[in-house]
């Protein structure tokens, strides 16, 4: 008698056990036996091209797995849903994991994937003639203060040759209220990612002047990171994502801006295929994308260098901790 309560124990334990496997390794989708993450993306936009085609084109079904995009505006917003397990994978700016780590999380966020290597702002301005010049002495809305969008603003004023303590620089406005406070009334310039700053300017509101990205250097940008439990113990499907986002980027490189405009048309139903294609062009012409989806040393020690130059770091952090790339460079 006392075996088979032994065995009956045993068998509750065992259950526990795989039930618990399930739900803290990525679940399959029972109806279609694909693989879902759930992604905290920072802002819906062209720039991130390369994930929508891996999206749209299948690639991310072909390697079994389903992707549910949640927007998430704010880099911190992001890393705070990814360590609360409300998504499994983020996709911001590395910097956020950079501060998760200086602040001594054990499980910290790993980068695992990069996506873009530039700034992918427009600065729009209530006139049509510009000269970086023209912001001294200036209101500029630029988002969150240590952000990746303002960190990399403050550089391309630098190599501009413009003082920052010249600009009067905003950053009181939420990310996502950006637009609408431009469109308020607040601030001479805001900058903006695609498609914001093409609708401001097509609704009369202002003109998309320069190109941030030209002027910020490289880094790793928008990446993609997860827990360092969480990649641990989802290897393959890290991998599997991972090889998704090399097609994405493979197939940005090599097709033309109409091309791309055509196939992620769907994850932007408000706009225009011409307006599209013009976005993306924009894109292209600046060199926004890594190639592969690995993140050079040297990208990530000219982030660490701008936070540091910034008071927002104090020492450099290990690349090795925080990058982990899935394929080779």
């Amino acid at each position: 008698m006392k075996k088979k309560i032994i065995a009956a124990i045993s068998a509750i334990i065992l259950i526990a056990v795989i039930g618990v496997i399930y739900v803290f390794v990525t679940p399959k989708d029972e109806e279609n036996g694909l693989t879902k993450i759930n992604l905290a993306e920072v802002t819906h936009s062209a720039f991130y091209a390369p994930l929508y085609v891996a999206i749209e084109n299948g690639y991310l079904e072909e390697e079994g797995i389903e992707v549910e995009l949640l927007l998430t505006p704010g880099a911190d917003k992001v890393a705070a849903a990814v360590l609360s397990g409300d998504v499994e994978i983020g996709f911001a700016g590395t910097e956020s994991a950079i501060y998760v780590y200086t602040g001594g999380e054990e499980d910290y966020l790993v980068t695992f994937a990069g996506l873009t290597k530039r700034d992918g702002q427009f600065i729009i301005s209530k006139d049509e003639d510009f000269t970086w010049s023209d912001l001294e002495g200036k209101e500029v809305l630029v988002g969150r203060q240590g952000g990746m969008p303002a960190l990399n603003f403050l550089n391309a004023l630098k190599n501009a040759g413009i003082d920052a303590s010249k600009v009067n620089l905003n950053y009181s406005i939420d990310f996502a209220s950006l637009s609408g406070a431009f469109i308020g009334g607040t601030g001479d310039f805001v900058n903006l990612f695609e498609p914001n700053a093409t609708l401001l300017e097509k609704e009369g509101y202002g003109y998309v002047v320069a190109s941030i990205g030209e002027l910020s250097g490289e880094m790793p940008y928008t990446a993609f990171y997860a827990k360092k439990s969480y990649i641990e113990n989802n290897e393959e499907t890290i991998k599997k994502f991972t090889s998704a986002i090399n097609k994405g980027l493979e197939f940005v490189k090599n097709n033309d801006a109409k091309t791309i405009a055509e196939v992620i048309l769907p994850q932007f139903p408000d706009t225009s295929l011409e307006d599209l294609e013009q976005i993306v062009k924009r894109y292209k012409e600046s060199d926004s994308w890594l190639d592969t989806t690995f993140i050079k040393e040297e990208y990530f020690k000219n982030l660490e260098d701008l936070m540091i130059e910034n008071d927002l770091l104090e020492n450099y952090v290990p690349y090795e901790d925080l990058i982990n790339n899935i394929v080779n460079e």
